[in-house]
């Protein structure tokens, strides 16, 4: 709905300069621009991270960097971030983009597999950003939770699936299945309370009970 985005961006705090460029060049630069968090939801992460008064955040899935930019502007004064991502060609178009914002210091970025790196962190988290492989998500779930800090939060991405998970017949692919899985799992889960924001693609918003 560009009407709707166009005032919703002339109703709102100009954006850190560095996500217009971003975003901009991800479109020169990649072939999946719309994976972009973008600015409603980039502005919710951000303020959810300020809201925790996050001392240590935890992304998974970086892409271009944009939600990890959001991240760390929400950051308290010397909090840090890890952010992990899979595609290592990505690299120089994220720290450039971590410069331009002004976060280089505050984020260490891990390349590779997250089911690998997740074990080797030992940091307890204040917020996690699950926003990955689509059929990995029960996986990182399980990883994550033990870092997350008692009245925590985890926040999924993408979780109502341009609406296939919940069509009247879901498809059988394995990212409609996983999620699927993974938003059952949450529900199910009794150490946590969450809910579903219907914003953009949807997220699942999920606390740990103490």
């Amino acid at each position: 709905m560009p009407g709707l985005d166009l005032y919703i961006a002339d109703n709102s705090t100009e954006l850190n300069g560095a996500l217009e460029w971003l975003e901009k060049e991800t479109n020169l630069r990649t072939n999946h621009a719309r994976m972009l968090s973008g600015p409603i939801v980039g502005r919710y992460l951000t303020s959810m991270a300020e809201m925790l008064s996050s001392s240590n955040i935890l992304e998974i899935g970086t892409f271009t960097g944009y939600s990890a930019i959001c991240l760390a502007l929400g950051l308290k004064p010397g909090g840090h971030m890890d952010a992990i991502e899979i595609n290592d060609e990505l690299e120089s178009l994220i720290l450039e983009g971590f410069s331009k914002a002004g976060v280089g210091d505050r984020i260490t970025m891990h390349f590779g597999d997250a089911k690998e790196i997740l074990p080797k962190l030992s940091k307890t988290y204040d917020l996690v950003y699950i926003d990955g492989n689509k059929r990995e998500y029960c996986a990182y779930y399980d990883l994550v939770f033990p870092l997350v800090r008692e009245g925590g939060y985890i926040i999924a991405d993408n979780v109502l699936w341009d609406g296939k998970v919940y069509a009247e017949k879901p498809s059988g692919d394995a990212q409609t299945q996983e999620i699927i899985r993974f938003n059952k799992k949450i529900k199910e889960d009794r150490r946590v309370e969450n809910y579903i924001l219907p914003l953009r693609d949807g997220l699942n918003i999920i606390k740990k009970l103490g």
